[in-house]
């Protein structure tokens, strides 16, 4: 079932003369509900416009949105859109707006006008859901750049939104932040059947998607599986972006003759692959006479 839709879509940011130039070109695409979605583009390639999209943020310049069901540019339907789509932007100190916690995060169903009974109960289970609820007291400016972010998660989460979108929400964060806002985006989908799409640049969160939309030049580049798509090295390069690391290696691998296959994109199924082709050069090589890859 669809929790998003575009149909031709397309937008230009307005210009002081003349029309602006289009950053999203006729997309059509869908997501389905419960699903994770990673998007995936360049600087410039329309990824975070796109995103924008989905929360009513943006109006398309042509074509129609569609959230659960609502067009986006229905003025009377916009409030539904917002209820459906929460949006967890790049830096966490734009989205806090209280000088406590919890404050902040029951600001969102505040303004949604949820009862007051209701918001402290879901506060306290947003802020369970991301595992700071230890920090309900705390003043937003004490804390880490991952934890910041996690209480924009939980603002977003008391809104109970069926679908969550990150544009590139961890951007600012060192490795440990990201790691714990991809968890908890994770256990979201998991437990709860949160639609989760993230626009990103990192490679590693793309991997853990069930879909990845390549964005370039305002158009949908590659769509498909992340397995099938980071196969796609050179066509990836060929819109300066790389495949991960582990997808890498092998392709220089296979270059160099060795049979690899390009899908194993962790770090165990790499090295799972390269030890098992290994093993399968040796099998098959003459008795007495070494393959070049015995000597590493």
């Amino acid at each position: 079932m669809e929790m998003l839709k575009t149909e031709r879509l397309s937008f230009a940011y307005p210009e002081r003369e003349g029309e602006g130039q289009l950053v999203l070109k006729e997309i059509g695409l869908t997501v389905e509900r419960g699903s994770i979605v990673a998007i995936l583009g360049h600087n410039g390639s329309g990824k975070s416009t796109l995103a924008k999209q989905f929360n009513a943020v943006l109006l398309p310049s042509g074509g129609k949105v569609w959230v659960d069901g609502f067009d986006t540019a229905d003025e009377a339907a916009q409030l539904e859109v917002r209820r459906r789509v929460g949006m967890v932007f790049q830096n966490p100190d734009n989205q806090i707006v209280a000088n406590v916690v919890e404050e902040d995060v029951a600001f969102a169903p505040e303004n949604l006008g949820v009862p007051t009974e209701e918001i402290r109960t879901r506060v306290d289970d947003a802020l369970a859901a991301v595992g700071m609820a230890n920090f309900a007291r705390y003043a937003p400016h004490l804390l880490s750049g991952g934890q910041k972010q996690r209480i924009a998660i939980a603002g977003v989460i008391a809104m109970e939104p069926e679908c969550i979108v990150l544009d590139e929400a961890t951007a600012m964060l060192d490795p440990q932040g990201r790691r714990d806002v991809l968890e908890t985006v994770r256990r979201l989908n998991r437990e709860r059947g949160v639609t989760i799409v993230m626009i990103t640049h990192h490679m590693d969160e793309a991997e853990c998607a069930d879909r990845l939309i390549v964005m370039n030049q305002g158009e949908v580049y590659l769509d498909g599986a992340p397995r099938e798509i980071f196969q796609r090295v050179d066509e990836l390069r060929a819109i300066g972006l790389s495949a991960p690391e582990t997808v890498k290696l092998l392709d220089s691998l296979r270059k160099e003759g060795l049979d690899v296959p390009l899908s194993a994109i962790s770090v165990e199924e790499c090295a799972g692959a390269i030890c098992a082709a290994l093993k399968a050069e040796e099998k098959n090589a003459p008795k007495g006479n070494e393959t070049e890859w015995n000597q590493f």
